[in-house]
């Protein structure tokens, strides 16, 4: 398998996906966090109820983009933290360049100006 995974071959992800991989981004995480941090990065506009958030999770960690991780330290408090693999880290790149390309059309057609 490639090391490498190209804006071509990865198919865009869905703004929950997204938001969530860019989430863990500086590092681990536990879930309620997560949940609070994609809500305040998207003002509100990705709320997700837990059963909801926790299945994305869960398939994420299936896809082998993010690993649940075991803390033993006192801030662990019994709680699931997760972390972002090097795959997951590069499909979460590939789509904010694929995202970027789609602002420069944006600009390009004056829809979208910074």
């Amino acid at each position: 398998m490639s090391r490498s995974v190209r804006v071509e071959d990865s198919p865009p992800l869905g703004p929950v996906v997204f938001q969530i991989l860019v989430a863990l981004a500086d590092g681990e995480r536990h879930g309620y966090d997560i949940n609070k941090e994609v809500s305040e990065a998207t003002h509100g506009y990705v709320r997700l109820g837990a059963g909801s958030f926790y299945r994305h999770l869960s398939q994420l960690c299936k896809d082998g983009w993010i690993v649940q991780t075991q803390r033993a330290d006192d801030d662990a408090m019994g709680r699931r933290y997760y972390r972002l693999t090097p795959r997951g880290r590069r499909i979460a790149h590939a789509e904010a360049v694929r995202l970027e390309g789609v602002l420069r059309t944006a600009r390009a057609r004056h829809i979208y100006a910074t």
